[in-house]
């Protein structure tokens, strides 16, 4: 399943975890981990954020895949996504459906 992950990263804690080398390491572990369809980095409500859409295998990867961004005090979400054939085939399925 298609998903995308959003984290935002408490300013604290990534402060210190970059001059560590710990923020930089846990990003490329994600993406090695997660080969991602897009990754994107950038400020968020005034703290460092990232949105990443990869294939979820099963939902039991997600502790492990976390637990890095948990240890940055990382606010996290992570929900299904879909592309524009996605939703048109989804769409499709609904035509003629009752309301």
């Amino acid at each position: 399943m298609k998903v995308m992950l959003r984290a935002h990263m408490d300013t604290v804690a990534t402060n210190e975890a970059i001059k560590t080398g710990a923020l930089p390491h846990a990003v490329k572990k994600l993406m090695d981990t997660v080969k991602p369809e897009a990754a994107y980095f950038g400020l968020h409500e005034g703290v460092r954020s990232c949105w990443i859409v990869f294939d979820l295998q099963d939902s039991s990867d997600l502790p492990p895949l976390l637990e890095d961004l948990f240890g940055q005090n990382a606010e996290v979400e992570v929900a299904p996504v879909m592309d524009a054939a996605g939703l048109a085939k989804g769409l499709a399925a609904t035509s003629g459906s009752p309301g």
